[in-house]
């Protein structure tokens, strides 16, 4: 198959290979997601052969041979991005792949063929390594491509086994020989050295394709058994291909990245190709603003949580090394236009979310600077105590907050430590990065077994849904699990998975909790306690009441209809709310996750700022008229394409097949979804927003109720007028009225309440004084008052500062189970440098709170009232420490 034209750019290159390899009996198989669905291995797709991980252990889903260009995000070198010329957080991985089919002849031939006839790479240009003990493959490239043998390098099984080092290392499981392809760019390029091959790292062979030969099965130490069916595995970078072919010495100059690293020079302001470090940080950037913008288009938002966490992480070290170049204020967001021009022929998806994605960076990028601003001033608080105390080395757990909790990076301190003639305890900073580690590894749902998936996926190809239609279904049982491995059988007491060859069980999937009910036959009986996918097959967790359940049997499936119903409700519920936020909030609005139960619905959705309540009480109010309109909902089967075109709305990190299911409620809404719904708006009922709120930036949650439950707190809340109503004694049309009355009478007395205070505070005044430490001929007053205002403490300073000469003022009181703290200095005491916020500060921790203000006068709040006495007998000492 030889090239028509010739391949440049990095779109013809993967339209190539894609070509190549479909003539040659490959099935296209599109890219998975950045996350992938149902493997407890993987925090993010990483290789082309994460989504065949079924097929690999031999479980064939009607193709032995597939071709992939997969998006990938990989994290483990995001130190090295920017500083070499092919590390990359987000990349694509050109594969093709053999379940059981052909082998190392073929994969090596069809390599070959590829790179010298279809890309027309000259063959002096390529060399090969191969695992040192794999003899078969030396001979292919020697004996039937022709490779001269000095081109053919052994190594060893760091580089050329898969896993690295897996005879003695493991993990167990498939494994296999690789044979790597390198590009040479010329005895001129590199070290230099005439012995130069492709195991030195000097830059001149560049690994461009690794094929991967999945012959073993590892069961301990060297012990490779042969496995029945053998697999090939290929990734070829994209990135790294379309380097060669458009002959520039970095990944970052290529097509789809030299645009984002010539604006991310021109937006900061800096000349690239001079200087070395500012490269690094532009092509850092580029890299960083790219793998965020897919991550967002597949559903990771920023957080703090797993993937949320790792998102975030990469948009503040992208922030941080603008900020490092000199820019100040946020700039990513205005480089997702480029990502999404650059990207748009094979991911139109990123330009159709690109503002959605824009406004996420933006929100997270001045989030950063805000804990960035608040980080520099706790740093210098804690620099200015390690004075005092003649220490110069900031402690490894202290550089650790700053950089976990603040985003403060390292280097920063270090620039500002630096100068102060302060050292940094990195040994205890890595120490406390290691723990938070294997905490999060602890506590993570992933595995470190990269095949582990479980024996469900073994026993069909699709376990067959009939609940869109029924409720109570004859199935015949298929698998039977216990503790996620195939069984004989679970009995009475014990807890386990059924597979049926069908089911009207609905697997939780989309945000839509799984099914509830029974399986019974004969004497029999299971409680079905949640239905989940594996693989694509739907597991029902029981739990055994009575009598046992094995393979072969014929049993009765029923779930939990009124339950099922409620759901139904509220997950077309979900629909009404979405169509209604784009009407009064904009299009803008895109679902961004949501849960579907019996009790209530959640939803979440891209918007910038809180929801007005006007805003709020619009939307319930255009799903009330919806629903009172009671027009059908319907579901079709449609092509994908079709589906778009008729306006239908996707999922943010949903990945459809090419036949989709489209519900249309009414002619409000048209989204694509797998999930249950009732018939008739009309069933829902009636429609109830119980809470909205920001859960991270630029997306927001809306909580609500319907049918049942949504009458329930309507009741609940006529129950409440009904009893404020009958105290008040008025009707309750008149209520609002009344309560503005008793409101502005409270207001009223507590006016006078704090006037009376006020004159008692001036009455002690003498007493507070008589009762002053003095220090240096500065007098400390540290004293409690019960259940005071900030404003009542602050008068009583102004009165003391009055009446003392040179003093420090410490006030403190409870309320709501809370602590609330005010410093008073005195101007001499300011000239001197004794600072009130930094007291206060002091004073605050101790109770476990923050704050701050002015030197001469400072407020914090605390959340432990009961050490609020503790703190203000140590603010004496605190006090004493600032004058001396």
């Amino acid at each position: 198959m030889a090239a028509m034209k010739k391949i440049h750019s990095t779109d013809e290159i993967r339209d190539a290979f894609l070509e190549f390899f479909k003539h040659k009996g490959h099935t296209v198989v599109p890219s998975d997601l950045l996350v992938p669905k149902n493997d407890p291995t993987l925090l993010f797709t990483s290789a082309g052969m994460n989504q065949f991980k079924e097929q690999f252990l031999g479980h064939i889903k009607g193709y032995r041979r597939a071709v992939t260009s997969q998006k990938c995000l990989r994290t483990d070198d995001l130190d090295k991005v920017g500083k070499t010329a092919v590390h990359h957080t987000f990349f694509e991985m050109l594969g093709n792949f053999s379940f059981g089919d052909y082998f190392k002849k073929e994969a090596i031939e069809w390599a070959w063929e590829f790179m010298t006839k279809v890309l027309g790479i000259a063959p002096e240009r390529l060399w090969v390594s191969v695992y040192e003990k794999d003899d078969e493959t030396y001979n292919i490239w020697k004996d039937v491509i022709k490779l001269p043998e000095k081109k053919i390098v052994r190594l060893g099984a760091k580089k050329n086994f898969w896993p690295s080092n897996a005879p003695e290392e493991g993990p167990n499981g498939p494994c296999g020989p690789c044979s790597e392809i390198f590009f040479d760019s010329g005895e001129d390029a590199g070290c230099k050295k005439p012995d130069c091959s492709v195991d030195c790292d000097c830059g001149r062979f560049a690994e461009v394709w690794n094929l991967v030969f999945t012959q073993f099965d590892r069961k301990g130490v060297n012990n490779l058994a042969p496995l029945p069916n053998k697999n090939i595995d290929t990734g070829m970078g994209l990135e790294r291909i379309a380097s060669v072919m458009q002959g520039v010495p970095t990944n970052f100059q290529i097509d789809i990245l030299k645009p984002l690293v010539d604006e991310t020079a021109k937006d900061i302001g800096v000349k690239y190709g001079k200087d070395k470090q500012t490269d690094s940080f532009i092509h850092a950037i580029a890299d960083h603003v790219r793998a965020v913008s897919f991550a967002i288009v597949d559903g990771v938002l920023p957080s703090n949580e797993e993937r949320g966490y790792v998102v975030r992480k990469i948009i503040r070290k992208a922030a941080w090394h603008g900020k490092s170049l000199g820019k100040k204020e946020p700039f990513l967001y205005k480089l997702v236009p480029i990502v999404a021009k650059v990207m748009k022929k094979t991911y139109p998806e990123v330009e159709a979310r690109r503002e959605n994605i824009s406004q996420i960076i933006l929100a997270e990028e001045k989030r950063f600077h805000e804990t960035l601003s608040q980080g520099q001033e706790l740093l210098m608080q804690e620099i200015e105590n390690l004075k005092k105390k003649n220490v110069s080395r900031l402690d490894g757990e202290f550089l650790f907050k700053l950089y976990d909790t603040y985003g403060f990076p390292l280097d920063l301190t270090k620039e500002i430590a630096g100068p102060l003639g302060l050292s940094l305890d990195i040994d205890g900073f890595n120490k406390n990065m290691k723990k938070q580690k294997e905490t999060a590894r602890a506590s993570s749902t992933l595995s470190a077994n990269v095949f582990e998936i479980g024996d469900a996926v073994l026993f069909s190809n699709k376990t067959e849904f009939a609940g869109y239609k029924e409720n109570d279904i004859k199935a015949k049982v298929i698998g039977v699990l216990k503790d996620g491995k195939s069984v004989d059988s679970i009995k009475a007491g014990e807890k386990g998975e059924l597979i049926l060859d069908k089911t009207p069980f609905y697997a939780e999937s989309g945000g839509q909790v799984g099914d509830t009910g029974e399986i019974k036959t004969g004497a029999s009986i299971a409680f079905v306690e949640n239905t989940i996918w594996a693989g694509d097959t739907i597991a029902h967790v029981v739990n055994v009441e009575k009598g046992d359940f094995k393979k072969g049997q014929e049993v009765e499936a029923k779930i939990d209809a009124h339950r099922r119903r409620a759901v139904q409700r509220n997950h077309t519920a979900t629909h009404l709310l979405q169509a209604a936020l784009r009407i009064v909030l904009g299009k803008h609005v895109q679902q961004a996750g949501s849960l579907v139960n019996p009790q209530r619905l959640r939803f979440d959705f891209t918007h910038f700022s809180a929801v007005k309540p006007e805003e709020l009480a619009r939307a319930e109010e255009l799903v009330n008229s919806w629903i009172l309109n009671a027009d059908n909902v319907s579901s079709k089967q449609m092509d994908i394409e079709e589906a778009k075109a008729e306006g239908a709305i996707a999922l943010f990190g949903e990945k459809y097949e090419k036949k989709v299911r489209v519900i249309s409620v009414g002619s409000v809404s048209k989204e694509l979804c797998g999930g249950c719904h009732v018939g008739s708006i009309g069933e829902i009922g009636l429609f109830k927003i119980v809470s909205e709120g920001a859960i991270s930036s630029g997306v927001r949650r809306i909580e609500a109720l319907t049918g049942e439950e949504a009458y329930k707190r309507v009741k609940e809340i006529d129950e409440t007028i009904s009893g404020l109503s009958s105290m008040l004694k008025v009707p309750a049309e008149n209520l609002s009225e009344q309560i503005e009355k008793l409101a502005l009478k409270v207001k009223d007395l507590e006016k006078h309440l704090e006037r009376f205070r006020l004159n008692e505070a001036k009455n002690n005044i003498d007493a507070y004084i008589s009762k002053a430490l003095e220090v240096k001929d500065v007098k400390i007053i540290s004293q409690k008052l019960e259940s005071a205002t900030a404003q009542l403490m602050r008068s009583i300073i102004d009165l003391l500062r009055d009446k003392v000469k040179s003093g420090i003022f410490i006030f403190g009181t409870d309320a709501d189970e809370k602590a609330l703290f005010i410093v008073g200095v005195t101007q001499d005491l300011v000239k001197k440098g004794v600072n009130a916020g930094k007291i206060v500060g002091e004073v605050a921790k101790i109770a476990g709170g923050t704050g701050g203000g002015r030197p001469e006068l400072a407020q914090a709040g605390a959340k432990d009232a009961q050490k609020l006495n503790e703190a203000l007998l140590k603010a004496v000492e605190i006090a004493k420490e600032q004058i001396q």
